[in-house]
């Protein structure tokens, strides 16, 4: 449960945060155009709160990314669970790859904090698809707020086996406070500006 006040850190990060993404977003923008067009905004199915949101992110992939990841299910690289990688994913444009190396794809994520569908700190908002098949004893995070960064994320991210990363986002919502996610923040901006793929 969530504590008292966490709605207030949320704003008061994700307001100047939301500044800095709008004054980046026409360059970003212009880059990706010329790369491959229009759309520069994807919204992605996501769950959070026990309920399916529409989560921002710059467009990284080629248009029409969704309906080819099944043919792509044979390289998917995380055979441990239901979540699914590709080292170098061929969907990815040119910008999109930069954007995902430097995690910029995720910056309009912080006007879904604004509007209350996440928080800044939460566990990782997966597909409703991926969450359908995670083991009875981590369904529980099905019905917890999703964050734009969290325990599992700076612990190593994607590169945790999905059991281990499933374990730090329970131990994460059972255990949530807010000197917790002060150094959750804290350490994911100093992952962020020493190895952004490491988030």
């Amino acid at each position: 449960m969530s504590y008292k006040g966490k709605r207030t850190l949320d704003l008061i990060v994700a307001v100047p945060a939301s500044i800095f993404t709008f004054i980046i977003t026409p360059f970003l923008a212009l880059a990706i155009i010329l790369d491959d067009g229009l759309p520069v905004f994807v919204r992605l199915d996501r769950m959070s709160n026990g309920k399916t949101i529409k989560v921002w992110k710059f467009r990284s992939m080629i248009r029409g990314a969704h309906g080819m990841k099944k043919d792509l299910e044979k390289m998917n690289e995380r055979k441990d669970g239901p979540l699914f990688k590709i080292k170098n994913d061929p969907r990815l444009t040119r910008t999109g790859k930069m954007l995902r190396k430097f995690r910029l794809d995720e910056f309009p994520q912080i006007w879904n904090v604004l509007t209350g569908d996440i928080s800044l700190v939460g566990p990782r908002p997966h597909e409703p698809g991926e969450i359908l098949k995670y083991p009875e004893e981590f369904k529980k995070l099905t019905l917890a707020k999703s964050g734009l960064t969290g325990l599992s994320q700076v612990m190593g991210a994607s590169k945790l086996p999905f059991k281990k990363e499933v374990e730090f986002d329970i131990y994460y919502v059972d255990n949530e406070s807010f000197l917790m996610d002060l150094k959750i923040l804290w350490k994911t901006i100093v992952i962020f500006f020493s190895d952004p793929t490491g988030i």
